[in-house]
């Protein structure tokens, strides 16, 4: 049986989560005052020299690389070590801004052959799931397409923290609706999206403990196959999907892949897997390399 905190440890990350979140709003509040291109830029700057360092995420993106890039050159490694959080931090700030991100974003170019599957499955009637990663900004599609017309719905993860959780919903929830929480209500409430012919956003490249163990970067990853179940119960298009940052750091182009043929869930997910890999490889410093992707199968 899992021990259960004390009451002392359940009261000191109460606090920590409590001073966290206050810390987060009071940099908020000061960046919400810039222009949207000076406080994305700043945010990013932040993440990268002051949060990243105390934080250990540039020693977690140097061990990531260090596990599955061996022969990377340790002046590129160092440039990621940096790279990782800036974009981390721009996605965030982006995210929160809300009207701004949308006005920004809604009109950005996509490309790639999964746009005619897409719009023939919305001319069908068909559920189309979107699946994501952690990469540019995995919200730029959501906001694009939802401005298009699309029926975009999104599944998120309710956050650790109870202090961040509630305005983190409200700042996603200005980007797109309707969103569905990991758990049985928002489950169902997505069902009934897809049944009835609706587009699905869905991140799938974190660590996931009941999973498979699949190669990611020649290492096995522990992987989720729920993307591509729910694909294959509910008929539905399975695209793989980026909004690949530019050089300016602002703006985006959306790229849909080829869908991705449905056969198995096994196989489906290590096609999406593949996919991801082949981008990142391309664009090493807008996936989120801080993440402990290859936790317990090193």
């Amino acid at each position: 049986m899992k021990k259960q905190p004390s009451a002392m440890a359940k009261a000191r990350r109460n606090a920590r989560y409590f001073l966290e979140n206050l810390a987060l709003r009071s940099i908020f509040a000061l960046l919400f005052a810039l222009p949207y291109p000076r406080r994305v830029a700043l945010m990013g700057w932040l993440a990268a020299q002051v949060i990243a360092p105390v934080a250990g995420w540039r020693a977690r993106v140097r061990a990531n690389l260090a596990h599955v890039c061996p022969e990377l050159p340790k002046t590129e490694v160092e440039r990621l070590a940096r790279a990782v959080p800036n974009n981390a931090g721009r996605t965030l700030i982006e995210i929160y801004s809300g009207s701004d991100f949308v006005a920004r974003v809604k009109d950005s170019p996509i490309e790639g052959p999964g746009l005619d599957a897409l719009e023939q499955a919305r001319a069908q009637g068909r559920p189309v799931i979107l699946v994501t990663a952690h990469f540019g900004n995995y919200d730029v599609a959501r906001a694009a397409l939802s401005a298009r017309g699309h029926n975009m719905g999104a599944l998120y993860r309710r956050m650790n923290n109870p202090y961040f959780n509630p305005h983190y919903v409200r700042s996603i929830g200005k980007i797109g609706q309707p969103l569905f929480e990991q758990g049985r209500r928002g489950m169902v409430q997505m069902v009934k999206h897809l049944r009835a012919g609706g587009v699905l956003g869905i991140l799938s490249d974190v660590y996931f403990g009941n999973g498979v163990a699949m190669p990611f970067f020649g290492k096995p990853a522990m992987t989720s196959l729920a993307t591509a179940e729910m694909a294959l119960k509910y008929d539905a298009v399975l695209i793989p999907t980026f909004a690949i940052r530019q050089d300016n750091g602002l703006d985006f182009v959306i790229r849909l892949e080829p869908p991705v043929p449905h056969s198995d869930a096994v196989t489906m997910t290590q096609a999406v897997n593949a996919q991801l890999e082949s981008l990142v490889r391309q664009h090493m410093g807008q996936w989120f390399w801080i993440h402990r992707r290859w936790k317990n199968v090193r």
